[in-house]
C-alpha cells in the first residue's frame, strides 16, 4: 500500500490550528485522521483549524467531546469529531456505532485513536502530535493510502508555496 509520512513542527496553539486549516481546505474526499497525542499536545486545537478549513460555520463552536463521545459539524463535508479518551473497553465502540462512521462519506477526526486497536481502517492520515515544550509541537503526518497522500503532498505543495 502506498504511504508518506512528513514532519511538521508548529510553535503555538494557532500554528497548530492553522496547520488543520490548510488540511481541511485541500480535503476534497471522505477521510479519516486518527490523532495520537498525549493531553495537552494540540488534538482539539487541530481539529478546530480542519472545521474552519473544511467550513464548518462559525456558530459552531469545536470543543473535544470528551463526554459525548462523538460530534457531528456541517460544512463543505460534514466533519465527525470523535474523542475516544474515555472509551473504556472495544466494545464500547460497538455501542457507538462507530464502524458505521468510519465508511460513510465525511471527514472523521478522532482523538486518543490508539484505542482502536486491530479497528482502524487501513487508508487514513495518522497525526502523530509530541510537545517539546510549552508551545512547540512535532507534528508527524503518516498517510497511508491514494488520497492520503495525494493530500500530503498537496499540503507539501502549499507549504512551500
Amino acid at each position: 500500500m502506498i504511504s508518506k509520512k512528513i514532519n511538521i513542527k508548529t510553535l503555538s496553539a494557532d500554528e497548530t490550528r492553522q496547520l488543520g486549516q490548510k488540511i481541511g481546505t485541500l480535503i476534497k474526499l471522505p477521510l479519516i485522521i486518527a490523532l495520537r497525542g498525549d493531553l495537552g499536545s494540540g488534538k482539539t486545537a487541530f481539529v478546530q483549524g480542519l472545521a474552519k478549513g473544511l467550513e464548518v460555520p462559525d456558530g459552531y463552536y469545536i470543543t473535544s467531546p470528551t463526554f459525548t463521545l462523538i460530534n457531528e459539524y456541517p460544512g463543505r463535508m460534514s466533519l465527525v469529531h470523535v474523542d475516544l479518551y474515555r472509551l473504556e473497553s472495544i466494545d464500547d465502540l460497538e455501542d457507538l456505532g462507530l464502524d458505521e462512521l468510519l465508511y460513510g462519506q465525511a471527514v472523521i477526526a478522532i482523538e486518543w485513536a490508539e484505542k482502536l486497536t486491530g479497528s482502524q481502517p487501513a487508508e487514513q492520515l495518522l497525526v502523530t502530535m509530541e510537545i517539546i515544550d510549552d508551545e512547540c509541537r512535532k507534528l508527524t503526518l503518516d498517510a497511508t493510502g491514494h488520497d492520503e497522500v495525494n493530500l500530503i503532498r498537496a499540503l507539501e505543495d502549499a507549504l512551500s508555496g
